[in-house]
């Protein structure tokens, strides 16, 4: 069969607290202040596009990996599920790096909000980076859609974090203040970071590294004490909280 290039056009982008790849959720859902704003793009934000898309709970969104290197897929990856050693297919897993980068992601619909001209899907938890562009929204239909007793190989449950998530004086201080602004932003970061966004090799391990996430316009430094470790649990400690 004769192959024909796609040229696909964003009808919509995302906004989210997310401004890097780095601690994005690896699935909606997991953290729940972690709500999203999609703006549809002309000639698409128009209210007869979106006609009828309020009586849906959920929508599909097709996307673009836009913060992946393109032409670097493989065609085995390591999830961070396995422990980040184990390789599996591309085709296995939802990795990033993929032939074509596309993902796919069902999110919660709050409301469609039509007004100035200009078209917006408030959502609940995103899993995609401020800036995401979309291809393609879809209604998620329950019958056809959902399989409640489908098999998931490795992530047939839903991730669980020894991580305890604590806050330094400072750190803590800041965020109350932030929160003046933002509504449960300290549960949103104990629920961001403590998915534990460090790479699979460098867990469980000894350090003093400090590491640094980009979330709203904060740039929250944070490290992990092995403190803890006769429980086989590590702390993650915020340590700063700064205005970008």
């Amino acid at each position: 069969m004769q192959s024909k290039n796609l040229t696909l056009q964003p009808v919509a982008v995302l906004h989210s607290p997310y401004q890097e790849k780095f601690a994005v959720p690896r699935q909606p859902n997991l953290v729940q202040d972690g709500k999203g704003i999609l703006e549809l793009l002309p000639p698409f934000n128009v209210p007869e596009a979106v006609r009828g898309l309020a009586e849906f709970s959920h929508v599909w969104l097709i996307f673009q990996f836009d913060q992946v290197p393109q032409g670097k897929w493989q065609p085995t990856v390591r999830p961070p599920r396995l422990g980040g050693n184990e390789r599996i297919g591309v085709f296995a897993s939802r990795a990033t790096h993929r032939p074509n980068p596309i993902g796919l992601s069902k999110v919660r619909l709050e409301k469609v909000v039509c007004e100035q001209g200009k078209v917006y899907l408030y959502l609940g938890a995103v899993d995609l980076v401020n800036g995401t562009p979309i291809f393609d929204i879809k209604p998620y239909i329950a019958y056809a859609d959902s399989e409640p007793l489908a098999q998931s190989s490795f992530a047939q449950e839903k991730p669980q974090t020894n991580l305890e998530v604590k806050f330094s004086a400072q750190a803590l201080k800041k965020a109350q203040e932030i929160e003046q602004k933002i509504p449960h932003f300290q549960r949103f970061l104990q629920e961001v970071l403590g998915q534990d966004p460090r790479p699979a090799y460098q867990k469980n391990k000894a350090s003093e590294r400090i590491y640094g996430v980009k979330l709203y316009d904060f740039n929250v430094r944070f490290k992990v004490d092995m403190a803890l470790a006769p429980k086989k649990r590590e702390e993650l400690i915020i340590v700063e909280i700064n205005e970008q």
